[in-house]
């Protein structure tokens, strides 16, 4: 199966997955401000939690530099909302039970696991301008350090 891959400069495709809350959140409504969307396997499990409470902890920094973050994975928005319970995430989740979007960003495909070749999540995070233009695109991101990379990348401190 080949996974196509979005670039910076493209159009970021328009979704719309309920939150964690069951609301429908659409990325065109967030169209004016820059959105960080990561893609993760599944909520709960130990580098998805490493990742997602890196966010949570770099989020100040990130949202005083104007970026709204999104994570998306597979499970349901009951799971969603015990994670970001349990954790104290302070952003939003979303839910895409098939993986229809995650097929749209190309983050869904065969990935190694332990040696074999499976089908699944490839975790990826795309950067999002106000316009709705992709201006960063990273597939097969390492949960551990990932969000201080990304800070750097983006030039943001602390």
């Amino acid at each position: 199966m080949t996974t196509t891959r979005l670039e910076p400069g493209t159009a970021a495709t328009d979704f719309t997955l309920l939150d964690q809350d069951d609301a429908a959140i659409s990325l065109s409504d967030l169209r004016g401000t820059k959105v960080i969307l990561y893609f993760y396997p599944a909520a709960m499990t130990p580098g998805c939690t490493t990742q997602a409470c890196d966010f949570r902890d770099s989020i100040s920094s990130l949202q005083a530099a104007g970026y709204t973050v999104l994570g998306v994975s597979r499970d349901s928005t009951a799971k969603l909302r015990e994670f970001r319970e349990r954790d104290g995430l302070t952003f939003t989740l979303l839910s895409d039970p098939d993986h229809s979007v995650h097929t749209a960003y190309g983050v869904w495909g065969e990935k190694m696991n332990y040696g074999k070749v499976i089908e699944g999540v490839i975790r990826s995070t795309f950067v999002i301008d106000e316009q709705g233009a992709i201006t960063l695109a990273q597939y097969n991101v390492k949960a551990t350090g990932h969000v201080a990379r990304l800070r750097k990348a983006l030039g943001i401190d602390g």
